[in-house]
């Protein structure tokens, strides 16, 4: 996901040594408003290519580690990921409903203000342009750069330079038009889904030489806890998360049903990938190499291929940040548009580019707070990091109400057209709002008070924000 691979790969690069609206009864899906009607042009793929750049980050090429660190077992390891991406599987059927539904530029913007008021939407918006979006944005381009920076060293400031570049060409590209930006992100998609089957060949032809895994001094705990195993899946959701983001698409495919297979479909391929990659981690390295090893998918790589290998998977890590970094461009803006429409003082952000099929100006604005945290990382060591990883539990805080959302909304609008509908209702909604809850509250214990402090400090600031727009615009 776009926070969880930001939240992951904040602090971490490969090592150098390694490197050579109110409620209506009707019959079809509900729609938005007459001039919030952006055209229908795009294809189950591109819809899927956002929801997978969106969760395939930096995230899949450092979280095994930390798993491996709190689990002392393969199997306990498989069985972490395959439980990770079921539960996301799961979120995936309660957004498919949610999309065919309400299919809506705001995606759970409009999810949420159908299900729990206006107040609700906008915090939601609010944390979403104010910080978590930004700001992971902005980090982001820095973890690309960062990787590349081991094949061409650069300093801080060039460093910054470049990941500033880097979001005005991605902005750039968007701004041509959303098939433009979809084309591009199928591209890295397509180079990310590479890397990952790179692994497994990799894992493969060590089986086939005869290499046995390596064996390290490093120490893997053999018990395992509740608490640890807990600990384990927070880590494993936020690398299957973002998937929800790409609801904001959902009123732009051809049909509401494209939007349920984007999603399923993204979802079980990124499953599949990512259970390839943590086979081919433990295959390769062993438990204990791949607990001890910060980079695992460059060790396995120079173990397989020597130094072509991981300098290929320290290009492909760098692209896997730029694919985030481009769906966050392209579903970004489309929230903050989408809110811009309900608060007259934002007007001018409430603008749609239907010749280009982008909501142009709050993508501008979007880029130019990146592009101004940027500036500030540079100066201040990136403190914004710290900022991100305490947002974390406003995240898990929202897509629960959105699983949630799924109840509430069947009950509240039964007489809504739903082209799709979760099965075994309501026992799935409700699992996957409690899973989300769940990690809220590891989250909360991670990021302890005074992260929550910050957390809930922001959506305070979110009210005073929304009424000094309201008093700005004399309601």
């Amino acid at each position: 996901m776009a926070m969880g691979g930001a939240i992951l790969c904040a602090n971490w690069r490969f090592p150098r040594s390694q490197i050579s609206l109110a409620s209506r009864a009707m019959t079809s899906p509900a729609q938005p408003p007459p001039h919030h009607q952006p055209k229908r042009m795009l294809s189950t793929t591109a819809a899927a290519a956002v929801v997978m750049g969106m969760v395939i980050g930096a995230g899949i090429f450092r979280t095994p580690q930390m798993v491996a660190q709190s689990l002392g077992s393969e199997s306990a390891l498989m069985l972490a990921w395959a439980l990770g991406g079921v539960f996301a599987l799961i979120g995936a059927l309660c957004y498919a409903e949610l999309s065919a539904a309400f299919p809506d530029t705001g995606g759970d913007y409009r999810f949420l203000r159908e299900a729990f008021g206006a107040d609700a939407a906008w915090l939601f918006a609010w944390s979403r342009f104010a910080v978590i979006f930004s700001a992971s944005g902005a980090l982001l381009a820095f973890v690309g750069i960062d990787y590349l920076a081991e094949l061409v060293p650069m300093d801080t400031f060039t460093r910054a330079g470049v990941a500033g570049g880097m979001v005005i060409a991605l902005t750039a590209l968007n701004l041509r038009g959303v098939q433009t930006g979809t084309r591009a992100q199928i591209a890295m998609v397509a180079m990310d889904v590479a890397a990952l089957l790179a692994l497994g060949g990799a894992a493969l032809w060590l089986a086939y030489l005869g290499v046995s895994p390596q064996q390290t001094g490093a120490a893997v705990p053999a018990p395992i806890s509740l608490a640890a195993f807990g600990q384990s899946m927070v880590f494993i959701m936020l690398a299957y998360g973002g998937f929800n983001d790409a609801s904001t698409l959902s009123a732009e495919v051809r049909s509401p049903r494209d939007m349920t297979r984007a999603l399923f479909g993204g979802m079980v391929l990124i499953t599949a990938l990512y259970m390839i990659a943590n086979w081919a981690y433990v295959r390769g390295l062993g438990m204990a190499g791949l607990a001890a090893s910060e980079a695992p998918a460059a060790a396995l790589m120079a173990r397989a291929f020597g130094p072509a290998g991981e300098t290929a998977i320290v290009i492909c890590v760098a692209i896997a940040a730029f694919s985030v970094l481009n769906a966050l461009i392209i579903v970004g803006g489309r929230t903050l548009y989408t809110a811009a429409e309900d608060e007259p003082a934002l007007a001018s952000l409430a603008q749609w580019d239907q010749s280009r099929g982008v909501p142009r100006a709050a993508i501008l604005v979007q880029t130019a707070v990146e592009l101004a945290l940027i500036a500030w990382g540079a100066a201040s060591g990136r403190g914004f990091a710290t900022m991100v990883d305490y947002l974390s539990p406003i995240y898990w805080l929202f897509l629960t109400m959105s699983g949630l959302a799924v109840v509430v909304l069947r009950r509240r609008q039964p007489h809504v057209e739903r082209p799709y509908k979760v099965p075994l209702y309501p026992l799935l909604p409700l699992l996957f709002a409690a899973a989300c809850a769940g990690v809220l509250y590891s989250s909360v214990i991670y990021v302890g008070w005074s992260g929550c402090l910050i957390s809930f400090g922001m959506l305070a600031l979110g009210f005073v924000v929304r009424t000094a727009l309201r008093l700005s615009a004399g309601r």
